[in-house]
């Protein structure tokens, strides 16, 4: 029987270059082909686990680990339905979520980097970033917001960020959730024909649409230039919203079976206690 093949080594960006166009944005490589919600059922119950051993190996003193899954794509990519699918299916109290809009003044006056820092997640916390540090590589770059030596400056600074982060004990995921041209029309339809998605409909929208070509580009050259062995990407299929849901779930997963949380051992007498607990019944 052939070894079943695990998602980390399936949706990394290839060495070398990457080609977005070569990759399908409606393939399933790997895992599930039918019974999806079966089969997410079963990595919920694996990182739920995970994540309960992560928290409280934090709070035990024993392991001071952090996740930060990181969550880039087009409009329409799914970047809320991961957060609600996926990170919904574990204890929101060991949940940050953070999402990165157009910088305030506040942030424009620092560094790039100033607000990303600010939501790093703690020890024994998963952290989720809708959008991230990215966006200073993508729309910065097809806006034409900064001098181009500037943005392509970006890129080594983030591989360092992302280095600190990974030595302070921050396993980083990075999913470019990539979806098609004729994916992302129709969900915008979707959004005009139903009144209470109306809310989630952005007239620029299409006005990033319209530079799907430059996004493309300035996307595999972030791909490129930023996966590292510290913090890699990986290219998930997302046209089916179900199997993009399963396969950021099993990158997620893979990612605590490999850091292995344990929970602490007690740092009082368990028996003793166990006496003390009877005598008071």
């Amino acid at each position: 029987m052939a070894k079943k093949r695990a998602a980390r080594e399936v949706f990394r960006v290839p060495r070398g270059g990457v080609d977005l166009s070569a990759i399908d944005p409606a393939g399933r490589p790997v895992g599930p082909k039918a019974k999806a919600e079966a089969a997410l059922a079963d990595l919920a119950v694996r990182l739920d686990a995970r994540q309960e051993a992560l928290y409280a190996g934090a709070v035990g003193g024993s392991s001071p680990r952090a996740v930060l899954l990181v969550l880039q794509g087009m409009d329409t990519s799914g970047k809320g339905g991961v957060i609600r699918h996926v990170a919904g299916l574990v204890n929101p109290q060991g949940l940050h979520i953070a999402s990165f809009k157009r910088p305030t003044p506040e942030e424009l006056a620092h560094d790039f980097l100033w607000r990303i820092r600010r939501q790093v997640p703690g020890a024994g916390m998963i952290g989720v970033f809708d959008r991230s540090h990215y966006e200073d590589v993508l729309v910065v770059r097809v806006d034409g917001l900064v001098p181009e030596a500037e943005w392509r400056s970006r890129y080594e600074r983030i591989n360092a960020f992302e280095a600190e982060l990974d030595e302070q004990g921050v396993a980083i995921v990075k999913c470019m959730l990539h979806i098609s041209p004729q994916a992302q029309a129709e969900r915008l339809a979707d959004r005009l024909d139903d009144p209470q998605k109306h809310w989630k409909y952005n007239p620029g929208d299409l006005d990033a649409r319209a530079r799907w070509t430059d996004y493309q580009a300035a996307y595999a050259d972030a791909l490129s230039h930023c996966d590292t062995d510290a913090a890699p990407w990986y290219v998930v299929p997302s046209d089916r919203k179900w199997y993009r849901n399963w396969a950021v779930a099993a990158l997620l997963a893979e990612t605590l079976d490999a850091i292995d949380p344990r929970y602490p051992p007690a740092d009082f007498d368990v028996e003793a206690e166990k006496a003390r607990v009877r005598a008071a019944v």
